[in-house]
């Protein structure tokens, strides 16, 4: 039963970590502003959540398991709040989102 919740953990780290990657090349390729922020916050924030399912299956306690749960919520929290700073900052300043 160990190897089973092992295994299934290293899943989920390995697809977290996908998710982070695929963030980066948004972030890299997407052409404004806009796009980028969207890219990075729902990949990043996705991956972040893989990460925390899979450490909180190696986690000792129900409390453990909370914390993490915790951190990934204010992660939640303060990337959609950094990310409508940074879009508002740039409408703001003229910066129009890119049309095909």
């Amino acid at each position: 039963m160990i190897a089973v919740i092992d295994l299934f953990s290293v899943l989920l780290l390995i697809a977290g970590a996908v998710f982070f990657l695929a963030g980066t090349l948004g972030l890299l390729r997407f052409p404004d502003v806009y796009t980028r922020l969207h890219a990075l916050t729902k990949a990043d924030n996705v991956g972040l959540g893989l990460i925390i399912a899979g450490l909180a299956l190696q986690a000792e306690s129900w409390a453990v398991a909370g914390k993490l749960v915790l951190i990934w919520l204010l992660v939640l929290l303060a990337g959609a709040s950094v990310s409508y700073l940074v879009a508002n900052g740039a409408l703001k300043r003229g910066i129009r989102p890119w049309k095909s």
